[in-house]
């Protein structure tokens, strides 16, 4: 083990005032690289309140970078405090190495560096599942981030990622969920996998189809739900929905010819989470 990875396991505090320090560089490619994201296994979150959710949602730190206002800040101070004593390494930075970590005009004052979290299948119990939301080659990270929000938000039990979707740690899908990217579980697989999850699931398997021909208000959905949901440009595959039990459809009467996938997505959960939330 190296000097500086014993210094990062006891917890460190490092100030930072160049733009080409290793560190900065390691930062700034997480946000810009996927492929450094999936080869290192890390991602960056960008602000306090997400610093907050992840600390106190267990999420293990790499990296807490504070601004200079952050210094001065109770929260983010107590935030640090509790990083630090579990390992993390905390880089005190001027507000332009803050600015080039980031790509926000306005940077945050605080941001993080988390280590990823993706459960395999086979770690899916239907048994105590509320609801599972399957995306099939989900593009959009705003999407992508907005549902995980929403799955959150309806007490859903996770997303299930099928196939060649948008990376969930893109800095622009962790700042779409708002944080409940550090409550909502993340599983991958591919079509094959998932179709034969979905044929042999003990619940409701529903999936939103231009064929579907069942009103979304209709069905019982018995949990635990499967709710598959399709491509934004191209909608569910045959053969994902081939693999569904319910092809639902929600009504239009105006001019537009779809449904933004995240609207989609939380119009059908909030039906399905109906009988469970206290209107």
């Amino acid at each position: 083990m190296s000097q500086s990875e014993k210094s990062r396991r006891m917890g460190a505090v490092k100030q930072i005032t160049s733009h080409s320090n290793p560190i900065v560089k390691e930062i700034k490619g997480l946000v810009s690289q996927r492929k450094q994201r999936t080869q290192s296994g890390l991602f960056v979150a960008e602000g306090l309140k997400l610093a907050t959710d992840a600390i106190e949602a267990g999420w293990e730190v790499r990296y807490l970078a504070l601004g200079p206002e952050a210094r001065e800040n109770r929260i983010a101070q107590k935030a640090a405090a509790t990083a630090k004593a579990k390992g993390a390494m905390i880089l005190e930075v001027n507000t332009a190495v803050m600015s080039a970590m980031t790509r926000k005009d306005n940077p945050q004052m605080v941001v993080g560096v988390y280590e990823q979290r993706l459960q395999d299948i086979e770690s899916i119990d239907p048994a105590a599942a509320t609801v599972w939301v399957a995306l099939d080659r989900v593009r959009d990270p705003g999407n992508l981030g907005t549902i995980i929000r929403t799955v959150d938000a309806v007490g859903a039990t996770g997303v299930i990622l099928v196939g060649d979707c948008t990376d969930p740690f893109a800095v622009e899908a962790v700042r779409a969920t708002m944080g409940s990217l550090f409550h909502v579980p993340l599983v991958k697989t591919t079509e094959e996998t998932f179709k034969k999850i979905a044929q042999s699931w003990p619940g409701t398997v529903a999936a939103t189809h231009l064929k579907g021909s069942v009103d979304y208000r209709t069905p019982d959905y018995s949990e635990p739900v499967l709710l598959v949901m399709g491509n934004e440009q191209k909608g569910l595959g045959d053969d994902m929905a081939n693999a569904c039990k319910t092809l639902i459809r929600i009504p239009q009467v105006g001019e537009a010819d779809s449904l933004n996938l995240a609207v989609a997505t939380g119009i059908s959960l909030y039906e399905i989470r109906r009988k469970n939330l206290d209107l």
